[in-house]
């Protein structure tokens, strides 16, 4: 019970301060007294057209002070995530912080634990469609995994015949009601006892296909680096699914650019496909009731929405060094509907909202609120902005051209572009022409605000699987 009421001040908090701080502004600009709306419309001839521009901007003292509040919040946020994550690699607090790279070098000098070796763990509910792929994807890899084990979880199509048909291991959950956390849980409280430091675990999504190289370069950096605790992948949308599966490749293709700006550090180890070292799950799990949230012995808390942002979280929290290479990437599913995408992301958004609420305010999670926070204020902005537009053109008898803000729209547009230029044409096309994206920002942004309202409400958030009729063709979507 306290845990949930702590959710639904976590909703009410995001919700208050960032109507605080547009508030804030807007009353920043009341306060200069309203500029007398003089009509300054000037008309100039082009061809056969005559338009009507407006020079009028803001000032430059309001601009320059935009841009540095920007810059310094920017800043901020980028310089105290360093701090903490310099001082976590420097702490030798043993107790506080388990898995901090001091101590682990510190307690494995001089040992050998043997060559790297890789264990595949791939849940998978009814993944009939995509597992043949994710299997091949794997057995195919210029370092192939040592094993894989297909963990069956409440299965009633083919996957555990498909699973045995292309030779690998099965576990089959028993009477888990936890979803993906809980089955999980059954394989690895049976496969990391056995393991040793060097045997590391590989978390795999059965609707994800790894790009050749990605084991490679995981073994690599698990090799060079015996204090190193998790790999995270990199993830792009698989091709497909016209219009709203372009517009979900851009969104993946942005984060993945900012992912490798970040020079690796982790912003979350994505469930798609990440490996963790043994010690790493099984100090989670040691912690889990004690440090962190959760049930004692569980590597995945049962009651995350998102299990892979609190799996991040907790790491961090227990001091854990991780990274996501550049050239660790995978090509996950998408999100065929606009039903199966506004599940799929109000899951995300209530799952990281609620993780927030069980770790608090905390050195570690100081990032995950200000990505919260300022996800709200642009819900703010970008509205504002779509409305301003709306009203200035049923107010107007005629289009009025401001050059200013026209000089502002391309830039972002440039933006737009450049951001998904690995996208490919489709990408750039789709980010030029700039409003349908704008469109669905706002889609994204309608979710946000459905998920800070239900879980201020304390509603129960639902967990939605995609069923796959056909080889990445279905659309259908149930509980």
């Amino acid at each position: 019970m306290r845990r949930r009421n702590l959710h639904r001040l976590v909703g009410v908090f995001i919700a208050v301060a960032v109507a605080a701080a547009a508030a804030l502004l807007w009353l920043a600009i009341v306060i200069q007294g309203p500029e007398v709306a003089e009509p300054s419309a000037r008309h100039i001839v082009v061809g056969i057209w005559d338009v009507l521009y407006d020079a009028e901007a803001p000032s430059l003292w309001v601009i320059l002070v935009a841009v540095a509040f920007a810059l310094l919040l920017a800043a901020g946020v980028a310089l105290l995530e360093r701090r903490i994550s310099n001082s976590s690699r420097r702490s030798a607090g043993r107790v506080t912080v388990p898995l901090a790279p001091r101590g682990i070098m510190e307690a494995t000098r001089g040992t050998y634990a043997g060559p790297v070796t890789v264990t595949v763990v791939v849940p998978a509910h009814n993944e009939e469609a995509s597992l043949p792929s994710t299997l091949e994807s794997l057995l195919h890899q210029s370092h192939r995994p040592e094993r894989i084990i297909v963990v069956a979880d409440n299965c009633t199509d083919a996957t555990v015949e498909l699973a045995h048909r292309a030779g690998v291991d099965v576990f089959e959950s028993v009477g888990n009601t936890k979803k993906k956390a809980g089955a999980l849980n059954q394989v690895l409280s049976q496969i990391l006892p056995d393991q040793g430091l060097n045997d590391v675990v590989m978390v795999m999504d059965a609707d994800t296909r790894l790009d050749d190289g990605f084991l490679a370069s995981a073994v690599r950096r698990f090799t060079e680096d015996r204090a190193l605790m998790a790999v995270g992948g990199l993830f792009y949308g698989e091709t497909g699914h016209g219009l709203i599966g372009q517009f979900q490749r851009n969104e993946y293709v942005r984060y993945a650019r900012e992912m490798q700006r970040r020079r690796g550090r982790v912003f979350v180890l994505t469930g798609t496909a990440s490996l963790f070292r043994p010690t790493a799950l099984l100090t989670v799990a040691e912690q889990r009731g004690k440090t962190i949230p959760g049930r004692l012995g569980d590597v995945y808390d049962t009651a995350a929405l998102t299990e892979d942002n609190e799996l991040t979280i907790a790491l961090k929290s227990l001091g854990g060094l991780m990274i996501s290479p550049a050239d660790c990437t995978v090509v996950t599913e998408l999100m065929p509907s606009w039903r199966t995408l506004w599940a799929q992301r109000l899951r995300w958004q209530r799952g990281a909202l609620e993780n927030l609420g069980a770790y608090g305010v905390t050195p570690q999670t100081v990032r995950y609120w200000a990505q919260q926070l300022g996800i709200g204020y642009g819900v703010i902005a970008l509205s504002s902005y779509l409305l301003l537009i709306l009203l200035t053109v049923f107010a107007l008898d005629a289009w009025v051209l401001f050059p200013f803000w026209l000089g502002v729209g391309l830039l972002f547009m440039l933006e737009r572009m450049i951001t998904v230029w690995k996208g490919g044409w489709r990408a750039r096309l789709l980010a030029l022409t700039l409003f349908p994206e704008l469109l669905f920002d706002m889609f994204l942004n309608v979710v946000y605000v459905k998920g800070i309202i239900d879980i201020s409400l304390g509603r129960t958030a639902d967990w939605k699987h995609v069923v796959h009729a056909g080889p990445r063709a279905s659309d259908e979507a149930s509980s």
